[in-house]
């Protein structure tokens, strides 16, 4: 690996790249702040798919998109002189050495779990009024569900065991299925976000990032039924054409490419 000169180095490379683009380029010149705002979101989910595909290479061109964004935010900000990239970089360095006392400071820890209380307890100290303040609002629902559970627990706020976090499942599918047959569709879509909450409490205590595991499947599902539309298209046929007799041969057959 490069050491921390070439490191540095390559940094300036794109700092000097960015001035350059922002003054020179009639595009990057253009942008702001809010037009950038959906390109990041869409970079960072381009991120996690390379990350799932565990493709290093990509792994490392995504995280060179995000990285310009970051650049490219931190360039805007000093324009009107209210933070620059130096600003980002000592501001979060600053709040990992006030936030890792058991590092920077006397606080022992025994595990990881001794450190997220800790983390959320800093927090806490820091001002915040509640320790779900950190949850962004327009993260996606099953996302924000894991975040709202890790910060929660953080500060004691959880289950002992996972069988009692199944147990909960199971007490919410049964009230699921209650409002089902009453046929009262605003309570059915309650009681199927209850389910869904406790499955995603569940995956916590299994380690599983229930993100990532609903990722997973949704590649399998695309990947299976594509090969069932070649399928069809070497027989010639639309598969509306086909009986899902027909269907379910090829998409066993999916399952074992």
């Amino acid at each position: 690996m490069t050491d921390k000169r070439v490191q540095l180095k390559a940094f300036e490379r794109l700092l000097v790249i960015m001035d350059e683009l922002r003054e020179q380029c009639p595009w990057d010149r253009k942008q702001t702040m809010e037009s950038l705002r959906h390109l990041t979101i869409e970079e960072v989910y381009e991120l996690g798919d390379a990350i799932l595909d565990n493709d290093l290479e990509e792994i490392k061109k995504e995280l060179g998109d995000v990285l310009l964004h970051i650049v490219f935010y931190s360039k805007i900000g000093s324009e009107t002189q209210a933070f620059d990239i130096a600003d980002v970089c000592n501001s979060i360095c600053d709040k990992l050495i006030d936030r890792h006392p058991h590092i920077y400071g006397d606080v022992t820890v025994n595990d990881e779990e001794d450190v997220k209380r800790n983390w959320e307890q800093l927090k806490l100290k820091e001002g915040k009024k509640s320790v779900l303040e950190g949850v962004p609002r327009s993260l996606p629902a099953m996302v924000k569900a894991s975040r709202i559970q890790d910060k929660v627990a953080g500060v004691g706020f959880d289950w002992e065991e996972p069988h009692q976090v199944w147990e909960k499942v199971e007490e919410e599918l049964q009230e699921l299925q209650e409002e089902v047959k009453k046929g009262d569709v605003e309570a059915m879509e309650n009681e199927l976000g209850d389910v869904f909450f406790s499955l995603i409490n569940y995956a916590r205590f299994l380690k599983i990032n229930p993100e990532n595991a609903l990722e997973r499947t949704n590649k399998k599902f695309i990947s299976r039924f594509k090969y069932l539309e070649s399928k069809a298209k070497e027989l010639n046929k639309s598969l509306e054409d086909m009986t899902l007799k027909e269907m379910d041969v090829y998409w066993e057959e999916a399952k074992n490419q």
